[in-house]
């Protein structure tokens, strides 16, 4: 590819652009080493600045992914989870032939919230479950999850039972059917301690998502926190025009 200097494109988006095709097209697999700055300068002629800044774009918007004192790389495509069902995390990725996974970062009870108790439906101060998990897809570390649980409602959980999946105890093991969900989805930045442990910058974008989940008689059994990478994750939704 040559550079045309005189197109209306600025010459950073034209090799943004090229890079992105050389994704897209199959020719940079997810995985592969992308070239080096240097390398890029020469191709086409440009200052590294140019260079950094066509790079930082397609780092910004999911094609690529830096790693320290490696290289840059062609970023996995995005996991996608579909808003119209409602699934657990682990039941997700086998969906999508992902193996999923799970590093516990706290366990215990504490006393609700204010917050926590107006969405559990119980006494501020009453005895709760918190649960603090890493979340994987092959290995790779794609949410920070925080699970509140009422300890009068749930009985008798451990760390044993977390290393399997959540939905299948509270479902095939206690007998809730969860039936409903509530969710809200929201654009916010990775604090320190997310980001120490889902291995993004601090302040890199991430997807925050609230869910509160109901059984078949209306009782909230579930609120999760759940902080998504945002370069990892994206939701997808149908609508329909109402007339």
């Amino acid at each position: 590819m040559s550079i045309n200097k005189y197109s209306p494109f600025p010459i950073y988006y034209q090799i943004q652009e090229w890079v992105k095709n050389q994704i897209e097209s199959g020719e940079w697999k997810p995985g592969d080493k992308i070239p080096s700055e240097n390398e890029l300068c020469e191709k086409f002629s440009v200052s590294r600045m140019t260079i950094r800044q066509a790079v930082n774009n397609l780092v910004e918007q999911g094609y690529l992914s830096r790693k320290r004192g490696i290289g840059t790389f062609v970023q996995l495509p995005k996991v996608e989870q579909r808003l119209q069902s409602m699934t657990g995390f682990t039941e997700d990725m086998k969906m999508r032939g992902m193996h999923p996974s799970s590093t516990l970062l706290s366990f215990g009870i504490v006393d609700a919230s204010a917050k926590i108790a107006g969405k559990l439906k119980i006494a501020e101060g009453a005895s709760v479950y918190e649960i603090r998990r890493i979340r994987l897809a092959n290995q790779e570390a794609i949410a920070y999850e925080t699970t509140y649980l009422s300890a009068d409602v749930v009985k008798d959980m451990n760390e044993t039972i977390l290393q399997h999946s959540l939905y299948e105890h509270l479902e095939e093991r206690l007998g809730y059917k969860l039936l409903r969900a509530t969710q809200t989805i929201e654009a916010s930045v990775a604090g320190e301690e997310e980001a120490t442990h889902l291995q993004i910058a601090h302040r890199a974008p991430v997807l925050v998502v609230e869910q509160t989940s109901y059984d078949e008689k209306d009782l909230p059994i579930e609120y999760v926190k759940c902080i998504y990478r945002g370069d990892r994750y994206k939701f997808i939704t149908t609508v329909s025009r109402q007339k």
